[in-house]
Protein backbone atom coordinates (compact mmCIF):
# COMPACT_ATOMS: atom_id res chain seq x y z
CA UNK A 1 0.00 0.00 0.00
CA UNK A 2 3.00 1.96 0.46
CA UNK A 3 4.44 1.96 -2.75
CA UNK A 4 0.78 3.62 -4.03
CA UNK A 5 0.89 6.67 -2.78
CA UNK A 6 5.13 7.11 -2.10
CA UNK A 7 6.92 9.83 -4.31
CA UNK A 8 9.73 8.99 -7.06
CA UNK A 9 12.17 10.34 -4.35
CA UNK A 10 10.71 7.84 -1.39
CA UNK A 11 11.65 10.00 1.50
CA UNK A 12 8.08 10.59 2.32
CA UNK A 13 6.70 7.13 3.27
CA UNK A 14 6.41 7.52 6.87
CA UNK A 15 3.65 10.42 6.45
CA UNK A 16 1.88 8.02 4.87
CA UNK A 17 1.47 4.86 7.71
CA UNK A 18 -0.94 5.89 10.14
CA UNK A 19 -3.33 6.48 7.66
CA UNK A 20 -2.50 3.25 5.81
CA UNK A 21 -2.70 1.85 8.96
CA UNK A 22 -5.88 3.03 9.73
CA UNK A 23 -7.09 1.77 6.58
CA UNK A 24 -5.97 -1.58 6.92
CA UNK A 25 -7.27 -2.31 10.35
CA UNK A 26 -11.07 -0.74 9.60
CA UNK A 27 -11.12 -2.69 5.65
CA UNK A 28 -12.89 -5.97 5.96
CA UNK A 29 -10.37 -8.73 4.98
CA UNK A 30 -11.36 -11.25 2.67
CA UNK A 31 -9.98 -14.31 4.19
CA UNK A 32 -12.08 -13.29 7.87
CA UNK A 33 -14.80 -11.50 6.46
CA UNK A 34 -14.37 -9.24 8.86
CA UNK A 35 -12.24 -6.30 9.86
CA UNK A 36 -9.05 -6.36 12.17
CA UNK A 37 -10.24 -3.70 14.69
CA UNK A 38 -13.55 -5.76 15.04
CA UNK A 39 -12.08 -9.16 15.49
CA UNK A 40 -9.94 -7.41 18.46
CA UNK A 41 -12.03 -4.60 19.77
CA UNK A 42 -15.71 -6.34 19.40
CA UNK A 43 -16.62 -3.00 17.11
CA UNK A 44 -15.72 -1.04 14.63
CA UNK A 45 -13.35 1.91 14.53
CA UNK A 46 -14.34 5.88 14.26
CA UNK A 47 -13.58 6.44 10.79
CA UNK A 48 -13.11 11.00 9.43
CA UNK A 49 -16.21 9.88 7.45
CA UNK A 50 -18.43 8.92 10.76
CA UNK A 51 -17.11 12.50 12.38
CA UNK A 52 -18.87 14.08 8.98
CA UNK A 53 -21.89 12.83 8.95
CA UNK A 54 -22.10 11.34 12.52
CA UNK A 55 -22.57 7.72 13.91
CA UNK A 56 -25.41 6.91 16.15
CA UNK A 57 -23.88 6.20 19.61
CA UNK A 58 -25.12 3.21 20.99
CA UNK A 59 -27.06 4.79 24.54
CA UNK A 60 -28.38 1.08 25.36
CA UNK A 61 -25.94 -0.07 27.47
CA UNK A 62 -27.23 0.61 31.34
CA UNK A 63 -24.13 -0.84 33.53
CA UNK A 64 -20.57 -2.34 32.48
CA UNK A 65 -21.48 -5.48 33.51
CA UNK A 66 -23.86 -5.55 30.50
CA UNK A 67 -21.21 -4.15 28.21
CA UNK A 68 -18.36 -6.61 29.13
CA UNK A 69 -21.67 -9.21 28.40
CA UNK A 70 -22.20 -7.82 25.15
CA UNK A 71 -19.23 -6.99 24.43
CA UNK A 72 -18.02 -10.97 25.28
CA UNK A 73 -20.99 -11.98 23.05
CA UNK A 74 -19.93 -10.14 20.17
CA UNK A 75 -16.29 -10.94 19.98
CA UNK A 76 -16.95 -14.79 20.28
CA UNK A 77 -19.46 -14.49 17.63
CA UNK A 78 -16.85 -12.46 15.45
CA UNK A 79 -14.23 -14.79 16.23
CA UNK A 80 -16.74 -17.66 15.08
CA UNK A 81 -17.30 -16.38 12.26
CA UNK A 82 -13.82 -15.62 11.24
CA UNK A 83 -13.18 -19.38 11.76
CA UNK A 84 -15.50 -20.12 9.30
CA UNK A 85 -14.63 -17.84 7.00
CA UNK A 86 -10.67 -18.90 6.80
CA UNK A 87 -11.46 -22.50 6.88
CA UNK A 88 -13.14 -21.97 3.66
CA UNK A 89 -10.53 -19.37 2.34
CA UNK A 90 -8.32 -21.93 3.00
CA UNK A 91 -9.88 -24.58 1.15
CA UNK A 92 -10.31 -21.88 -1.52
CA UNK A 93 -6.52 -20.84 -1.67
CA UNK A 94 -5.68 -25.04 -1.38
CA UNK A 95 -7.79 -25.77 -4.25
CA UNK A 96 -6.20 -22.99 -6.31
CA UNK A 97 -2.22 -24.12 -5.56
CA UNK A 98 -3.17 -27.54 -6.15
CA UNK A 99 -4.91 -26.67 -9.53
CA UNK A 100 -1.30 -25.01 -10.63
CA UNK A 101 1.30 -28.06 -9.29
CA UNK A 102 2.65 -30.40 -11.46
CA UNK A 103 4.15 -33.24 -9.92
CA UNK A 104 7.73 -33.97 -11.67
CA UNK A 105 9.03 -37.41 -11.43
CA UNK A 106 12.64 -37.44 -11.82
CA UNK A 107 14.64 -41.12 -12.10
CA UNK A 108 18.05 -41.28 -10.58
CA UNK A 109 20.71 -40.58 -13.52
CA UNK A 110 18.42 -37.90 -15.33
CA UNK A 111 20.15 -34.22 -16.46
CA UNK A 112 18.47 -31.68 -14.99
CA UNK A 113 18.40 -28.00 -14.49
CA UNK A 114 18.19 -26.45 -11.12
CA UNK A 115 16.83 -23.08 -10.06
CA UNK A 116 18.83 -21.47 -7.91
CA UNK A 117 18.20 -17.65 -8.01
CA UNK A 118 20.71 -15.45 -6.33
CA UNK A 119 20.69 -11.39 -6.86
CA UNK A 120 24.41 -10.17 -7.52
CA UNK A 121 25.36 -6.31 -6.57
CA UNK A 122 26.00 -4.72 -9.94
CA UNK A 123 24.53 -6.68 -11.99
CA UNK A 124 21.21 -6.45 -13.69
CA UNK A 125 19.01 -8.97 -12.37
CA UNK A 126 17.22 -9.58 -15.94
CA UNK A 127 20.31 -10.79 -17.52
CA UNK A 128 21.20 -12.99 -14.69
CA UNK A 129 20.47 -17.02 -15.42
CA UNK A 130 18.60 -18.68 -12.54
CA UNK A 131 18.75 -22.02 -13.96
CA UNK A 132 22.32 -23.64 -13.51
CA UNK A 133 23.96 -27.15 -14.03
CA UNK A 134 23.18 -29.51 -15.99
CA UNK A 135 23.07 -31.80 -12.67
CA UNK A 136 22.55 -35.57 -12.45
CA UNK A 137 19.79 -36.50 -10.09
CA UNK A 138 21.65 -39.41 -8.10
CA UNK A 139 18.60 -40.34 -5.63
CA UNK A 140 15.07 -39.74 -5.53
CA UNK A 141 14.51 -39.11 -1.59
CA UNK A 142 10.75 -39.30 -1.83
CA UNK A 143 8.06 -37.58 -4.49
CA UNK A 144 9.54 -33.94 -4.02
CA UNK A 145 12.78 -34.43 -2.63
CA UNK A 146 15.92 -34.99 -5.02
CA UNK A 147 19.68 -35.11 -4.37
CA UNK A 148 21.64 -34.12 -7.02
CA UNK A 149 25.16 -33.55 -7.98
CA UNK A 150 26.86 -31.26 -10.70
CA UNK A 151 30.09 -33.84 -11.50
CA UNK A 152 31.74 -36.43 -9.36
CA UNK A 153 33.38 -34.24 -7.29
CA UNK A 154 31.25 -31.74 -6.25
CA UNK A 155 29.13 -31.72 -3.14
CA UNK A 156 25.55 -32.84 -3.59
CA UNK A 157 22.08 -30.94 -2.72
CA UNK A 158 19.33 -32.01 -1.62
CA UNK A 159 16.04 -29.78 -3.49
CA UNK A 160 12.44 -29.95 -4.08
CA UNK A 161 11.55 -31.06 -7.22
CA UNK A 162 10.01 -27.39 -8.20
CA UNK A 163 13.31 -26.34 -8.55
CA UNK A 164 14.37 -28.88 -10.84
CA UNK A 165 13.24 -29.15 -14.76
CA UNK A 166 14.80 -31.97 -17.44
CA UNK A 167 17.52 -31.20 -19.32
CA UNK A 168 16.83 -31.95 -23.03
CA UNK A 169 20.30 -31.09 -24.51
CA UNK A 170 21.90 -33.73 -26.43
CA UNK A 171 25.34 -33.53 -24.50
CA UNK A 172 24.36 -34.09 -20.89
CA UNK A 173 26.56 -35.59 -18.06
CA UNK A 174 28.18 -38.39 -18.66
CA UNK A 175 30.05 -38.98 -14.74
CA UNK A 176 27.17 -40.65 -13.75
CA UNK A 177 26.04 -44.54 -14.39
Amino acid sequence: MLSSFVSNHQKDWDKFVPILMMAYRSAEHESTGVSPCKMMYGREINLPVDLLFGKSPDTSKSSISDFVNDLEHTLLTVHEFARTNLNVASDVMKRNYDHNIHLKLFNPGDPVWYYQYQRKVGVNPKFQRPWHGPFVVTHRLNDVLYRIQLGPRMKPKVVHHDKLKPYLGDHGPTWFS
